[in-house]
């Protein structure tokens, strides 16, 4: 549930899949099967080594085992700061959507989007700080109805497509010279984003063994799937030769006008109050996510040990946890003062944190296929596992970082200045891991031998 709330099925949807369909219109459904097989094939890999190194240290841990702990700490620093970036999209994009549906369907009050913004990071840092069970039992109920909004939404996109037949309702797949076709593949992996959460909790779920590759496989197919079907709806419904126009037409409202269309103005309202209850749900999983990365990174002594404190009663990483709240705050406010807006501020957040995860994603593919090339001269395992599988992810994810490189001023939004800053400040995240990985090994070399928890 964790993994699929970071997916946010419904502001996927109804966000970002409109987007997508600019670039690449009656492709989108063809997109997310090629990124569905793709991230199948990189989770072979994934799995394997979560099977081999057993700690919840998530991509910090299989990148240190893979290409040592300089690496791995580039990596984990890489990790926490763009779980840190994309969690706090949701602050801002949850206040401009409340704050809509409040004065316009509800005609209530104009409230300032930043009292909206800190009423959210104060109920996602409440339920970070307590059990996981807790938290996985909001995600559950929310993830339930997003997905039942969505099935209605398709159910009834297919059933009344036959009318527009003369405009197609099928959908092609993409190809190479495709225009736009870089950007409709950042977007797309952006959607997946998260699946490694089946590991970092590996120290609080039942019987890890089975349960850690159960949950990466099933995420991964199922938000693939869902999306495919999704997107296939809106080319059915808008017309293949039609959707990519409707998309550029009405990037914003094309999901909620769609559906007051298709099934009618209760149904449309019914989906804004679920997608601000799915931006919580996005933003839950993510301090989650990025509280456990922090809590890891404190045991191994890379971060204050106050970091890595575990509560009593409810078991949780709460002081990390905190920390990313307070975090959040304190960004909140200096925008405010600032006059950063909220349409600014969660493009940047959400593009900048989605490259730092790509790009980590990609060492990470290459440090499994060392990993296990490195293990096949004394324990030879399975071809496809540790070679093949890791390989193909390596060359796939090394092009779409390749493509989010040169494409990263409209990643985010932003100005050249803007790109520049951000994108210097990811690789220099990455560099300052590994030198001060070096440092710790000349100076502190006690702390260094922990790093990873891996004797690397």
């Amino acid at each position: 549930m964790s993994v699929l709330a970071f997916a946010s099925p419904l502001a996927t949807v109804a966000g970002t899949m409109p987007v997508l369909m600019m670039y690449s219109g009656k492709t989108t459904p063809g997109i997310y099967i090629i990124m569905t097989v793709m991230l199948l094939i990189f989770s072979v890999g994934f799995v394997k080594m979560s099977r081999s190194i057993e700690n919840p240290g998530g991509f910090y841990s299989f990148v240190t085992a893979g290409l040592g702990k300089p690496a791995g700490l580039g990596g984990a620093f890489l990790a926490l700061t763009g779980y840190l970036f994309i969690g706090f999209f949701s602050p801002p994009f949850f206040a401009v959507t409340l704050q809509g549906f409040v004065t316009k369907t509800l005609h209530g009050p104009e409230i300032p989007w930043y009292c909206y913004a800190l009423a959210i990071i104060a109920v996602t840092t409440f339920l970070a700080y307590c059990r996981i069970d807790l938290s996985a039992k909001v995600l559950t109920v929310a993830m339930i109805l997003e997905v039942v909004i969505v099935v209605v939404f398709d159910v009834v996109s297919f059933s009344t497509s036959g009318e527009r037949v003369a405009h197609g309702i099928g959908f092609s797949m993409p190809w190479l010279t495709d225009a736009g076709i870089g950007v409709a593949l950042l977007f797309a992996i952006g959607n997946f984003l998260g699946f490694e959460a089946t590991v970092i909790f590996r120290d609080e779920v039942k019987d890890p063994g089975r349960t850690i590759p159960r949950a990466t496989y099933l995420a991964v197919a199922g938000i693939g799937v869902f999306y495919v079907v999704a997107a296939w709806a809106y080319v059915a419904y808008l017309g293949a030769d039609r959707a990519q126009e409707a998309a550029k037409t009405n990037t914003v409202g094309l999901f909620n006008d769609s559906a007051a269309r298709l099934v009618g103005t209760v149904f449309a309202d019914v989906v804004s109050v679920l997608l601000i209850t799915s931006v919580l749900a996005t933003m839950l999983s993510t301090q989650n996510i990025a509280a456990r990365y922090s809590f890891s990174l404190a045991k191994d002594g890379a971060l204050p040990k106050v970091l890595g404190r575990v509560h009593q009663r409810h078991h949780s990483p709460y002081i990390s946890a905190l920390t990313a709240g307070i975090l959040w705050t304190v960004a909140t406010i200096v925008c405010t003062v600032f006059g950063v807006g909220p349409d600014t501020l969660y493009p940047i957040a959400s593009g900048s944190g989605t490259f730092n995860v790509l790009l980590l994603m990609f060492v990470v593919s290459l440090a499994v296929l060392v990993y296990f090339l490195r293990r096949r001269r004394e324990e030879p395992e399975s071809l496809w596992n540790t070679v093949v599988a890791p390989a193909i992810s390596a060359v796939f994810l090394g092009a779409v970082t390749y493509l989010a490189i040169t494409n990263y001023s409209e990643l985010i939004g932003g100005s050249t200045l803007v790109t520049v800053i951000f994108m210097a400040f990811t690789f220099a995240l990455f560099i300052g891991g590994v030198l001060y990985a070096l440092y710790l090994r000349r100076k502190r070399p006690e702390i260094y031998a922990k790093l990873g928890r891996e004797r690397v």
